[in-house]
């Protein structure tokens, strides 16, 4: 039988802190009026136990913290939340939430597993409804909005780790040659040499070293490793009726968790060590790791999205709205972080330092990062605090950080990105004119020249070098490299979207015939301007 104690705790560091005498868990969240911590052990759904925190006596200012002793080893935990309602708030206590402190999480460990029910969780609701512990739902949520939970908590356990001797390569941005991958794709088909047992996780990406090596790349740049749910894609290919996967990851749900997904160690709560192992690894080769990181939105998405934990913690607070209390959506996605708001930018800040000073990664690229250029109400600020934190940063001061310097609301910055001699930026004029000149557009030799030359006139009048200028011809955006030479227009019709996502302009030309080809002397063509391409880069 579980015994506990409890006492009043600390306000900081947020999150779940071992101290000598138990477990100190803080939470902020400003607008909530009733805050419970729920327990959980790894193997039942149904909490060990629940501590309503005291309104007065567990809070200081905004953080709400509690600590407990008698915790096993490793346990997992959420919070329950209620508060105010109206158009803004979306408080609901019969969920539980995720800590946005978390730096792992349950659920999901298997890649295509589905970690929560498809279906709304209204019926949960109903059964909570009664328990007079639990707030009047009627003033929590809007009776319009629906209310998705999850099933996923917040995990804690001890994770001692010998980094041995590992330091950062520090290789220079002009000497960089930055290799963008995803660690599934680039390790899970047979082809890719790695054994099954690694294959689409970090360890699976060790035994890619060498093949790395041979290419002449110094970085890997990681597609989004952050915790997401492959599973919430809404879409089914029309052609086959397959129930399609949300590949991509580029709908964070947990910004300082790596994906339990991508660890061959996932199952027993190993992606932490092995990320880890994978980046000292990689150091040992002179290898960089860079990530891509997701801040312009979260994974919640819109009214119709799961709540996971944002939403249901300060709603208000984590993201821009309207005047109507509807989401703004300069992202794309659904919903707009609030990325200026002093509390966010806390909480941006804490989870980058995490992700360099003890994951020891050595870059970040910032996904849709002129969002960072926009206030609550979506307009557009000449000196965003988001943007001067992160180049300024102490902890940041040797990190490669790289914009993409536009968003999914038409703001583009490329050669103007705020505080830019600390930051690079990715180079679509370069993409976009090297495809051009090679399609066989005329007039483009001029333009090609400066690409080549470092783009002084993007950036030169601001006191930037060529080397803020991160140059590439494809992606994980539009088109692949054979598909720029084997197309003229997109078909993304598998993906269920009736054609429309994805770019419409990859400038891109078939040599002739549109698709694959049996056409020996065509498809000669067509490896000629792919290495045209890469030569160029």
């Amino acid at each position: 039988m579980l015994s506990l104690r409890v006492a009043r705790g600390r306000s900081l560091p947020l999150g779940a802190t071992a101290l000598a005498d138990g477990i100190n868990f803080a939470l902020l969240c400003r607008h909530g009026t009733a805050v419970t911590l729920v327990l959980y052990d790894l193997e039942h759904d149904e909490p060990l136990a629940e501590v309503p925190l005291h309104a007065r006596r567990n809070r200081t200012g905004d953080n709400w913290h509690l600590l407990v002793s008698g915790l096993p080893r490793v346990f997992r935990y959420g919070w329950r939340v209620d508060g105010p309602g109206g158009p803004v708030h979306r408080y609901n206590p019969a969920l539980v939430l995720l800590d946005p402190a978390a730096t792992a999480i349950t659920g999901g460990p298997v890649w295509g597993q589905e970690p929560d029910p498809i279906a709304d969780c209204r019926l949960q609701i109903a059964d909570l409804s009664e328990q007079s512990a639990i707030c009047n739902l009627q003033s929590a949520i809007p009776a319009a909005i629906p209310a998705r939970g999850t099933r996923r908590r917040s995990l804690f356990f001890r994770r001692a780790f010998d980094w041995k001797e590992d330091m950062p390569p520090l290789t220079p941005l002009e000497d960089s040659v930055i290799y963008e991958l995803h660690v599934r794709g680039t390790t899970w088909h047979p082809s890719s040499g790695v054994p099954r047992t690694r294959a689409g996780t970090f360890a699976g990406l060790v035994d890619k070293i060498p093949y790395l090596k041979w290419l002449g790349v110094t970085a890997v740049e990681l597609l989004p490793i952050h915790e997401f749910d492959e599973c919430d894609c809404p879409f089914s290919n029309p052609l086959t009726g397959e129930r399609l996967r949300n590949f991509w990851g580029y709908n964070s749900i947990a910004f300082a968790a790596a994906k339990a997904a991508y660890a061959a160690a996932g199952p027993q709560h190993g992606q932490v060590a092995e990320f880890r192992e994978m980046v000292r690894d990689f150091h040992e080769a002179g290898l960089e790791v860079i990530l891509d990181v997701v801040f312009n939105h979260t994974g919640e998405s819109d009214d119709n999205g799961r709540t996971y934990s944002f939403r249901g913690l300060d709603n208000d607070l984590y993201y821009m709205h309207g005047p109507d209390g509807k989401y703004l959506n300069f992202s794309g996605c659904g919903n707009t972080l609030n990325c200026n708001h002093p509390v966010v930018r806390g909480m941006l800040l804490t989870c980058l330092r995490f992700w360099v000073a003890d994951m020891h990664v050595d870059g970040l690229r910032f996904d849709l990062a002129s969002v960072f250029g926009r206030d609550h109400s979506g307009n557009l600020l000449v000196e965003p605090p988001v943007v001067e934190e992160i180049a300024e940063d102490s902890v940041l001061a040797d990190t490669k950080l790289i914009a993409e310097p536009w968003d999914a609301a038409g703001l583009y910055q490329l050669g103007k990105f705020p505080f830019g001699r600390r930051w690079s930026e990715w180079n679509g004029r370069y993409r976009d004119e090297v495809r051009r000149f090679w399609k066989g557009e005329p007039g483009l030799a001029s333009a090609l020249a400066t690409r080549l030359c470092g783009s002084a006139d993007l950036y030169e009048a601001s006191g930037r070098l060529p080397r803020h200028s991160i140059n590439f011809v494809t992606c994980h955006d539009g088109f692949t490299l054979w598909d720029l030479v084997s197309y003229n227009r997109k078909h993304n019709e598998a993906n269920g979207e009736n054609n429309r996502d994805g770019w419409a302009e990859n400038h891109s030309w078939n040599c002739g015939v549109e698709g694959p080809s049996g056409d020996a002397d065509l498809n000669a063509l067509r490896r000629r301007q792919a290495k045209n391409l890469m030569a160029t880069l």
